[in-house]
């Protein structure tokens, strides 16, 4: 046992530092309490009329609202959008292109729809098609297209005729150099982009839709950084992550803290640019598909810092599909607020759930897939070895205190994965491009049978993790009664509206304005998972594991003591004996009350997708982004 952990000092990446002796207050606790305050000054900000709307959008963003605000505003108000205001995402993604004229937007969404897989959503005579320009054939065709078409049909009509060029593919496209970026930002009349020039000029010859032997997407990428970025200098951008490869996943460099929790998702928080040899975590930087060096206004559901998409609500998130929608009914073609597959509460396993297949990234170069995202996550979650982890828990002896104190226990990985994880590749996908083949990654990995969507509603815990792009199935998870651990280094449409570690439920607060009925949306998680074991620890209460871990030091020290006081052996059996019972009895009441935080969360996350995950939320969204980029022509 160790009587180490951390008490809770804040930087930009974690909450939590080495503190010796009695650790009073949970890191978690703190950043709930702060992410709680944060989200009802927003929902309290919110602008209550056009007017009032008016003026937020030209104090945030220094410019008048775009083109129709005000039908929007009555859109918004006609369907009781709760966050009004919040679209400084939105607006980060547009702009650069409030520094282009139309015509020259037009002429880029002109050239873009040429490439392949970029698709053409045309609105003409108020109503809405789709069609592709480019005679590229892939394995989704038009599959992203038809549902940002759909998502237009409500307010098609409101719209002049005009095209838009949404992106086809899993991965953000749009990486423009940092020579460009700052041309940009210098003048609006940059010679090399604003020359009416052909695509093949722009792109500095014909446009090859894979890599093939002269480049990848980190090189690419690498350039959008600062000169003075250690990312920039080459050979700091390299490194042999095979060299020093060991059995401790649950840390991505010797002197991390084993006690940390991440204020908010590695979207906002890991810096390629700074830490550049963390690219070799992510698979997006070893994509097969091209990205694009020029400015151009592609619509993608997923952004990824230092690219230039413009997000917009997933295919997945508005359609129906019975792989991606809680409550959908394949047969009757329905959708249900509870799904058929949905168990009661009491009934879910207590365990950290995940099914998936192998996608993650590609293969350019090839050889760093055993060092993706999701690759990683399946080798820490089924490690059967003995690798030593140390979870923090409330201590027995202080169950009952107005303030709870936390001990901590040692465990072999093995064990704490038995208990609580469940966690399984269930396909592989392009298994040659693994090192060794297909016998080397299922040697390294747990593979499973595929399962259903709904039979994830039988785990309590649900991992959400990012695959080829973003994860498509986040608001199912939402919509569910477990509760998902999300880790992302995507922001989506919605990242303005949802906050980690918040608890508070927007209905809760617009009906009772009560601290009574706060609530938490979701956990995220770090790009190095290290802290999934101490976060289950805080919800469910130490595993059986650690108690018997720590019973175990007790009696060694009982055991020494008596050796050297033969008279007191009667009595410390006797005391042994009593505290093994009462910590039966707190441990059943500790796992009572985190349950209890637990599924509060659980319903919270429900609550925030049905009143603001929602499709008509979605809607709207997207009707707010398209004066600037959905161009006349």
């Amino acid at each position: 046992m160790r009587a180490g952990f951390l008490a809770g000092q804040r930087d930009g990446h974690a909450v939590g530092e080495e503190a010796h002796g009695v650790l009073g207050e949970h890191p978690i606790t703190r950043l709930m309490d702060e992410a709680e305050t944060k989200y009802r000054e927003k929902l309290a900000g919110q602008s209550r009329t056009l007017k009032a709307a008016v003026g937020e959008y030209r104090r945030r963003y220094g410019r008048a609202p775009p083109r129709g605000f005000g039908e929007w505003w009555a859109f918004a108000q006609e369907h009781g959008v709760l966050l009004a205001d919040e679209y400084d995402g939105l607006a980060a993604d547009l702009a650069p292109f409030w520094e282009l004229d139309g015509a020259e937007v037009r002429r880029r969404v002109q050239q873009v729809s040429q490439l392949p897989s970029i698709d053409v959503v045309r609105i003409k005579g108020g109503a809405a098609s789709t069609l592709r320009l480019s005679s590229f054939e892939d394995t989704d065709v038009s599959a992203r297209a038809n549902g940002f078409r759909d998502m237009m049909s409500s307010f098609a009509s409101k719209q002049k005729d005009a095209s838009s060029s949404p992106g086809n593919t899993a991965s953000t496209q749009t990486s423009p150099t940092r020579t460009r970026q700052v041309r940009h930002a210098l003048s609006k009349l940059y010679l090399a982009d604003f020359d009416p020039v052909g695509i093949d000029k722009m792109l500095d010859g014909p446009f090859r839709p894979d890599w093939g032997t002269d480049g990848n997407v980190w090189e690419a990428w690498r350039r959008t950084c600062a000169p003075v970025d250690p990312a920039r200098r080459l050979f700091s951008s390299l490194r042999n992550v095979f060299t020093s490869e060991h059995k401790n996943y649950l840390s991505s460099s010797p002197s991390a803290p084993a006690f940390h929790f991440a204020p908010t998702t590695a979207a906002t928080t890991l810096d390629f640019c700074a830490y550049p040899h963390e690219h070799y975590t992510q698979g997006h930087f070893f994509s097969d598909w091209r990205t694009l060096p020029v400015l151009y206004p592609v619509f993608s559901p997923a952004r990824a810092r230092g690219f230039m998409d413009i997000r917009i609500p997933s295919h997945y998130y508005y359609g129906s599909t019975d792989k991606y929608t809680y409550g959908w009914d394949p047969i009757n073609l329905e959708l249900g607020d509870l799904d058929r597959m949905e168990i009661p509460w009491a009934q879910k396993q207590d365990k950290i759930f995940w099914r998936g297949a192998t996608t993650g990234g590609g293969s350019h170069p090839p050889g760093f897939s055993p060092q993706y995202q999701r690759h990683r996550f399946l080798r820490m979650a089924s490690d059967n070895s003995s690798t030593p982890h140390t979870i923090t828990f409330a201590s027995p002896a202080a169950a009952g205190f107005p303030a709870p104190q936390y001990t901590s226990a040692t465990l072999p990985l093995s064990t704490l994965n038995a208990e609580i994880m469940d966690a399984a590749f269930t396909k592989a996908v392009s298994p040659e491009s693994y090192p060794g083949g297909l016998d080397a990654l299922t040697t390294a990995h747990r593979f499973g049978d595929a399962v259903p969507l709904g039979r994830h509603w039988a785990y309590k815990y649900l991992m959400d993790m990012d695959g080829m792009g973003y994860s498509g199935r986040f608001m199912a998870f939402l919509a569910s009664d477990s509760v998902p651990l999300k880790a992302t280094v995507y922001e989506e449409y919605f990242s303005d509206w949802i906050q980690p570690w918040c608890v508070l439920s927007p209905v809760s607060y617009e009906l009772t304005n009560s601290r009574n009925t706060t609530r938490l949306h979701y956990v995220p998680l770090s790009h190095t998972y290290s802290e999934i074991y101490n976060v289950y620890a805080y919800f469910s209460g130490p595993p059986r594991a650690a108690l018997d871990a720590l019973r175990a030091s007790r009696s060694a020290a009982a055991s020494a003591s008596a050796s050297t006081n033969t008279n007191a052996s009667d009595a410390g059996a006797d005391k042994d004996a009593d505290a093994d019972a009462d910590e039966e009895g707190w441990r059943f009441a500790a796992q009572a009350e985190g349950d209890r935080r637990l599924r509060r969360i659980a319903r919270a996350g429900k609550e925030w997708k049905r009143t603001v995950g929602r499709t008509i939320d979605m809607q709207g969204a997207l009707f707010l982004s398209l004066p600037r980029t959905h161009t006349v022509g």
